[in-house]
């Protein structure tokens, strides 16, 4: 599934083609990538044509789109989803699940087209609910469209993203209420990076690459790290995170691409993820897979013991 550095470089690829463009028409070609969409608040293609879109999202690896109509677009990738700029007479992708024609006041008209081989991605449209999530770094206002108050900064976040935690690489994540949540759990620290209620945006390729970098074994229990440890394993998901983003995320197949359908390159920095039976770039032990929630856990028996 895509994670934080792949779902942010699609924002950062469709941000400057959408925000601004009216959204001419809509087609949806596949009702099932409605998933998410509530119909009893109105038909999905009626709701978004003839609307601007304010700006781009993301919080973890959900995406929207604020309309000046007060709701937002919103999408999640699920395993296979992609999000691709097209030209607007351009030949239907394989899979093309729902297509927009957008008009740009700049670039003109495009085509935005919703492609998902196993339809486990959805597009919605839903309404924005104001959330507090704490005081602005130096006085300013939060993602979204944030304002600062007495109650911290207020900014609107599509319903079902509401709950939704933070992620690391957004400004007002707050590390300290994150170490003392995390030390609290009594579960296994890969669980615990996995609970998006927790920390958003982490998923299975980026948990084992930060735990290996913070030499910390994925089924040691949480509540038995030090501040120290846990402040350690949060800069290196920090760290993992940012250089996937810089690298375009990670590709192992034509499934995760940004708007223009290229591949991220991230895949070949990895230290843990997939390199079982390959000496340890650390230690040179042979790495490890071990079976975990239906997907497998990568690690060095000696950098990362129990």
């Amino acid at each position: 599934m895509p994670e934080l550095p792949e779902v942010e470089v699609v924002r950062l690829g469709l941000e400057p083609a959408l925000v601004g463009s009216t959204l001419q028409s809509v087609t949806v070609f596949e009702p099932r990538s409605l998933k998410r969409h509530d119909a009893r608040r109105g038909d999905f293609a009626a709701m978004l044509e003839g609307r601007t879109v304010l700006s781009a999202e993301r919080r973890g690896k959900f995406l929207w789109f604020p309309l000046d109509s007060g709701d937002a677009l919103v999408a999640h990738l699920g395993m296979s989803g992609q999000v691709l700029l097209r030209a607007p007479d351009a030949a239907p992708d394989r899979h093309l699940r729902i297509q927009y024609q957008v008009r740009h006041p700049v670039q003109g008209e495009l085509a935005i087209n919703f492609v998902d081989q196993r339809i486990f991605g959805s597009m919605a449209v839903d309404e924005l609910v104001s959330q507090s999530i704490g005081r602005a770094p130096g006085g300013g206002s939060g993602n979204g469209g944030g304002r600062a108050g007495d109650d911290g900064v207020q900014v609107l976040v599509p319903s079902q993203a509401a709950h939704i935690a933070l992620d690391p690489v957004n400004p007002f994540f707050d590390d300290d209420a994150f170490v003392a949540r995390l030390r609290k759990k009594s579960t296994g620290i890969k669980r615990a990076l996995l609970d998006q209620t927790l920390i958003s945006g982490i998923g299975n390729i980026y948990a084992d690459e930060a735990l290996w970098a913070a030499r910390l074994h994925f089924d040691r229990s949480s509540d038995t790290l030090t501040v120290k440890q846990a402040r350690t394993l949060l800069a290196e998901v920090r760290q993992v995170l940012t250089k996937a983003l810089a690298e375009g995320g990670t590709s192992f197949d034509a499934q995760y691409v940004n708007v223009n359908g290229e591949s991220g390159y991230f895949s070949h920095s990895l230290n843990a993820y997939g390199q079982q039976g390959k000496p340890c770039p650390r230690c040179g032990t042979e790495m490890r897979r071990v079976s975990f929630m239906n997907r497998g856990s990568h690690f060095c028996p000696r950098c990362q013991k129990p």
